[in-house]
């Protein structure tokens, strides 16, 4: 009878093992701890929000309220921080595309002397905390005459600027600190990519006449599409959710005349600060809708979407 039973269980762990390994089922048993995570953490998380968008959130008190929370999104301080997140976000892709992709490509010589201390060294400011990081750029922008900028200015002949109550040089601020926390993160992409272009093509362009601008453009560039399309989606990502920058350069998001205002400072003050978890819920969905379509219209530019023939 016990043998029995061995045998029985013994059969069972074997079917079950079968099962499981078989060609049709094992790849979605590997891969279901990422699917019951973006389950959990992600569809879940925006199903409900969703719901609380349409709902007056109180303690004690949940009531249904329709449109109400997005007719409200048509305010100008909204439409302030739409803009200064759209602008915030423009420039740095201005700045963390075709610079990271330049320095890459020098660093990517084997004529560069240092190479391999410069690719440490850049890539040192994104392991800083941006706390930290922000709160010293907020002294270095300071008001006060001793401050680092202002005594560079001064040099110059300059007066003293209260940078961070100016529109211009806020965002100067906002655009030098992203700058420097992530160029060493773009090089690193584009540094991944440009090993994977095999020095034959280069050489024999280069026999071939070709200069080293007609190499970038012609083959650098071309062949570092994929990487570049990637950094460009996760720049946008970046850049429009950028809050704990600003947050901590502007000292707990108060910005002057809202100047550096984005869309997550936005949702952070009306929903946690005001405790209008509903309205706060509104504006979280209107930005992933916005962020989803300019993804999606930058990767449709860039051909992602289309087919081959």
């Amino acid at each position: 009878m016990m043998n029995s039973d061995t045998n029985k269980a013994a059969g069972k762990h074997k079917g079950l093992r079968d099962f499981l390994y078989s060609p049709t089922i094992a790849p979605y048993v590997f891969i279901s701890p990422f699917i019951i995570i973006f389950i959990v953490f992600f569809i879940y998380p925006v199903i409900s929000i969703g719901v609380m968008s349409f709902q007056t959130v109180l303690p004690g008190k949940i009531e249904f309220i329709g449109f109400e929370n997005y007719k409200n999104l048509l305010n100008p301080t909204f439409f302030k921080a739409i803009k200064n997140s759209v602008v915030y976000t423009i420039l740095t892709l201005a700045l963390l595309i075709p610079g990271p992709m330049i320095l890459a490509c020098l660093l990517n010589s084997k004529k560069m002397i240092g190479r391999n201390f410069f690719r440490s060294t850049l890539f040192i400011p994104a392991l800083t905390s941006v706390v930290v990081a922000g709160t010293v750029f907020r002294l270095i922008f300071g008001e006060l005459p001793g401050s680092l900028m202002n005594q560079l200015i001064g040099v110059f002949g300059f007066h003293p600027i209260k940078w961070l109550r100016i529109q211009e040089t806020s965002f100067a601020a906002l655009l030098f600190l992203a700058c420097w926390r992530w160029t060493g993160v773009n090089i690193l992409y584009f540094l991944s990519g440009l090993q994977n272009i095999p020095e034959e093509v280069n050489e024999s362009a280069s026999l071939d006449g070709a200069t080293a601008l007609q190499r970038f453009f012609h083959i650098t560039m071309p062949m570092l599409k994929p990487i570049t399309i990637y950094v460009l989606t996760i720049s946008i990502y970046g850049g429009m959710a950028m809050f704990t920058e600003s947050y901590i350069i502007f000292t707990n998001n108060k910005s002057p005349k809202d100047m550096g205002l984005t869309i997550i400072g936005y949702l952070y003050r009306q929903g946690w600060e005001q405790n209008n978890i509903g309205f706060g819920c509104a504006i979280g969905i209107v930005l992933l809708l916005f962020a989803l379509i300019l993804n999606f219209a930058q990767l449709n530019i860039f051909g992602l979407f289309k087919r081959e023939d």
